[in-house]
C-alpha cells in the first residue's frame, strides 16, 4: 500500500511546552551522535497530540533531531501506526479483522463503521468527530473481537455494542476501555473454574483499564501534562518527578547540512539537573463556544462554492456542508465564540482565524471577489 502525506496541510507545527520537555527528555536516553533513535518515540508523541502526523510535524521532529526531513517521513510512512492523514476529533476507530476477530465477528463491527462514519476507511465523518480502519491482529484473540481506539482496547464487541459506544462517544461521554460484556479480562465468561481463591480483593477494572481510567486519557490528545516527566536513567535528576533537560545544543538547521552533534557533559548523572528548569505551564482552558445557525439544506439558489475561501477543498466544504453551512453570508456572520465552535468540529485547527475566512466571506456575500478567489476561478490554485 502506498502511503502518502495527504495533500492538505497545516502551515506549523509545535509541541506543547509539557510534550516539548518530554520530547527533549527522550533524546537524552542515546549516546552522543545518535540522537535519531529518538525518532519513533517523538514521532508517536506528536500523534498523541495531533490525532495524526502532520508534515510540519515530521519536520519539527527532523530538526529536533539533527535528520533530513526525507529520513523522518520513510520512519512514518513505513509504519502503519502513524496516521499520515486527518483523523477523526473525538476517535479513530482500529477494528482488528484478523482471524480470532473474523470468526467472531469483525465484519459485523466494520458494517458499523461503515454506517455510522463513512463507506470507507480513512475518511473522516461527516461530523469530523470519527473515522476507522481494519488493522491486523492486536493480540486480544481471547476478547475477540475487538477495536483499539487512542491507546486503549474496546474488546469483547458486538455491533450493538460498538454502535452505542460510537454514540456516547459523539455525545461527549468516555466509555470505560476494555471487556465490554462483564468479564474482569481473558478469564471464561461464566467466571473463573479453577484458581479461584484468588476471585476476591480485586480492584474494580484490570490492570490496564484500571490505568486508563485513573489517569483520565482513555479518549483524549495527550498534551503531556497526564503524568509527571520521569528521567530516571538521568539519576538525581529524576527525583522530582518533574525533571526537565536542557534543550539538545542542536541548530535546527545548519548552514551545512551536516548532521549537529548535542554536546553533553562528562558527568551527566550529576549535572544535568542544574539549574533547576520551571514545571511545564498549566493546559489552556478551551475558549467559550456558541454553535451559529445553521441549515438543513442550501437555499433555492444552489450552496455557494465555500472553496473559494482560502483553506477550504473538497473535503472541508464537504464539512462544512454537513455541519450547516452553505453559503458565505453565513460564514460572514461568525463572532469569536461561533468561531471557536466551528474549529472545534474542524481537523485543523485555528485555520478559520489564519486564513481569514470570515473576512473573504464578507466580500464574496457581497459579489466581490478576493485574491484568493480570482486565482481560483483562473485555476491557479
Amino acid at each position: 500500500m502506498l502511503r502518502r502525506l495527504h495533500h492538505e496541510q497545516p502551515e506549523s507545527f509545535a509541541f506543547t511546552p509539557a510534550n516539548q520537555a518530554w520530547a527533549e527528555a527522550q533524546i537524552t536516553k542515546y549516546p552522543e551522535g545518535r540522537q535519531a533513535s529518538a525518532v519513533i518515540p517523538l514521532l508517536w508523541r506528536a500523534q498523541e497530540q495531533e490525532g495524526w502526523l502532520t508534515k510540519p510535524a515530521i519536520e519539527h521532529v527532523a530538526d529536533m533531531l539533527g535528520m533530513a526531513d526525507i529520513r523522518v517521513l520513510e520512519v512514518a510512512s513505513f509504519y502503519f501506526m502513524f496516521q499520515l492523514q486527518p483523523v477523526g476529533s473525538v476517535a479513530h476507530i482500529q477494528i482488528c479483522g484478523t482471524t480470532s476477530c473474523m470468526i467472531c465477528g469483525a465484519e459485523d463491527l466494520i458494517a458499523v463503521c461503515r454506517e455510522k462514519i463513512a463507506d470507507k476507511p480513512h475518511v473522516v465523518s461527516t461530523d469530523g468527530k470519527f473515522s476507522w480502519e481494519e488493522v491486523e491482529c492486536l493480540g486480544a484473540c481471547t476478547n475477540a473481537p475487538m477495536a483499539q481506539i487512542g491507546k486503549d482496547y474496546y474488546e469483547d464487541l458486538t455491533a450493538e455494542s460498538l454502535g452505542k459506544l460510537l454514540d456516547d462517544l459523539a455525545a461527549g461521554k468516555v466509555p470505560v476501555p476494555g471487556p465490554q460484556n462483564g468479564r474482569y479480562a481473558s478469564e471464561p465468561l461464566g467466571g473463573l473454574t479453577s484458581l479461584t481463591e484468588y476471585e476476591s480483593g480485586k480492584t474494580q477494572y484490570n490492570a490496564s483499564v484500571q490505568l486508563a481510567t485513573d489517569l483520565g486519557d482513555t479518549i483524549k490528545r495527550i498534551d503531556g501534562t497526564e503524568v509527571p516527566l520521569l528521567t530516571p536513567w538521568l539519576g538525581k535528576n529524576a527525583t522530582s518527578g518533574k525533571a526537565q533537560p536542557p534543550k539538545p545544543a542542536v541548530d535546527p538547521k545548519p548552514a551545512n547540512k551536516q548532521k549537529p552533534v548535542r554536546k553533553v557533559p562528562e558527568d551527566d548523572s550529576k549535572k544535568i539537573a542544574k539549574p533547576p528548569v520551571k514545571p511545564a505551564a498549566e493546559p489552556v482552558a478551551p475558549e467559550n463556544t456558541k454553535k451559529p445557525r445553521t441549515m438543513k439544506a442550501p437555499r433555492k439558489s444552489g450552496a455557494d462554492d465555500l472553496k473559494l475561501l482560502k483553506g477550504v477543498g473538497p473535503k472541508l466544504e464537504g464539512v462544512l456542508n454537513g455541519l450547516g453551512f452553505w453559503h458565505f453570508d453565513q460564514i460572514a456572520k461568525w463572532n469569536a465564540e461561533e468561531i471557536a465552535w466551528v474549529d472545534d468540529q474542524l481537523s485543523f485547527k485555528g485555520r478559520i482565524e489564519r486564513d481569514g475566512w470570515v473576512e473573504q466571506a464578507k466580500i464574496l456575500a457581497e459579489g466581490g471577489d478576493t485574491a484568493f478567489s480570482r486565482k481560483n476561478k483562473k485555476g491557479e490554485v
